[in-house]
């Protein structure tokens, strides 16, 4: 009888075990091998494959200095037109929402009560001076007698009282004429100023007051027109710099609330003499020419004054320069093709265009677009039919 352990079973299960041993380690290397030329086959690729972007060279310009804020649009100089005395208004000379001149009419009061009273002034008035007229004869008569004995000194004085007494009785008379006709002159009302009349406030037919608080119809000029407006207080002392250094008045320039369309250029004409310690801001007005009545009053502009140019002056992009938490920065790139994370600081952006003060130097390239694809130490590539663009000239 044979045991177990001598049987052919038993005696081959050694040589199984270390068979099926052999086949798994070799299966498990040639899965490690293989995973292994996988992961090396992807990170090949990644490093690769370069990420598509238009870039743009640093250029050297000058472009202008701004203080950028908002502001309103006021009228250059606004008018309630009141009666100066109490009557009926006869007529107005305007259409509502027109455009006057000064000194065209307005309004016309009934003057028939300011005639009569002028036509009495100049009827008393004459009748002094044909009495004056008479004294004065009578005066040189009395020289003629005193020198013939014929007549006393007394008499004489008398007469050059009377003269005088006369005399001054005619300038009164003058006086009065000149307030009647001052008076009746105001039954006229003329535009004192030329720009564009409102809403009429009083019909024709009602009788207006000089102590009337609404008037007649309220005029705005507004060709020129005014631009109120606040910067910070820092920006007092490099107005005032800019202001010595400028032989011409400081440019402002308006443009529409986005900040896109430009409404007008004018000349700055008020640096307020105090800042606002509530807001800590400082006021200023400018001045422009308002022919085509692109600004119009309450209207809210966005408003860059120019205190000058930066010579030589680093610029990009706009689009060029991201944010991040940390500050802005830009992404360069070098020699090799790689892009970078470069911190930068930006002195301003007008019209488009980035002024970079730290960070750059000229003629480096920077990504304009396809930023978000980036990462530091990538590899990037332009397409040839897109050349690396120019900067363009911001506006002056």
């Amino acid at each position: 009888m044979t045991t177990p352990s001598t049987t052919p079973l038993f005696q081959r299960r050694p040589i199984w075990i270390a068979a099926t041993a052999v086949l798994l380690l070799g299966a498990a290397t040639a899965w490690s091998l293989h995973h292994a030329a996988f992961a090396a086959n992807q990170d090949t690729a990644t490093k690769v494959l370069p990420v598509q972007v238009t870039t743009v060279r640093v250029q050297e310009q000058n472009v202008p200095l701004y203080r950028t804020g908002i502001g309103a649009v006021s009228a250059m100089a606004t008018v309630t037109v009141k009666a100066r005395i109490d009557g009926q208004l006869e007529k107005v000379g305007f259409t509502e929402g027109q455009d006057v001149k000064a000194g065209q009419l307005l309004a016309q009061l009934d003057p028939r009560t300011l005639q009569a009273q002028l036509a009495q002034a100049q009827a008393s008035r004459a009748k002094d001076q044909a009495t004056l007229s008479n004294a004065r004869t009578d005066l040189a008569r009395y020289a003629t007698l005193i020198a013939q004995d014929a007549a006393t000194q007394q008499q004489v004085d008398t007469q050059k009282a009377l003269v005088a007494q006369l005399d001054a009785a005619v300038q009164t008379d003058n006086a009065a004429v000149q307030y009647a006709e001052v008076q009746l002159s105001f039954t006229r009302i003329a535009s004192p100023i030329s720009g564009r009349v409102g809403a009429r406030l009083v019909d024709p037919g009602n009788i207006v007051h000089a102590a009337d608080t609404t008037g007649l119809v309220v005029i705005n000029q507004i060709d020129p027109i005014a631009v109120q407006f606040t910067l910070p207080e820092e920006a007092v002392q490099d107005i005032n710099r800019a202001q010595i250094d400028s032989k011409q008045p400081l440019g402002v320039v308006a443009y529409d609330r986005s900040g896109t369309e430009l409404l007008g250029t004018g000349k700055l004409t008020l640096l307020n003499n105090q800042i606002d310690t509530a807001t800590g801001t400082v006021q200023l007005k400018g001045s422009f020419a308002n022919p085509s009545h692109s600004l119009w009053p309450g209207q809210f502009v966005n408003v860059r004054l120019q205190l000058g140019q930066r010579q030589d002056a680093l610029t990009v992009p706009a689009a060029a320069v991201q944010r991040s938490q940390t500050g802005t920065y830009v992404w360069t790139v070098g020699d090799d093709s790689t892009v970078a994370n470069t911190p930068v600081h930006v002195a301003q952006i007008a019209d488009g265009v980035a002024t970079i003060d730290k960070g750059l130097a000229g003629g480096q390239r920077v990504v304009v677009d396809g930023q978000y694809k980036l990462k530091a130490g990538m590899g990037v590539i332009e397409p040839a039919s897109k050349p690396a663009k120019q900067v363009n000239g911001s506006r002056n």
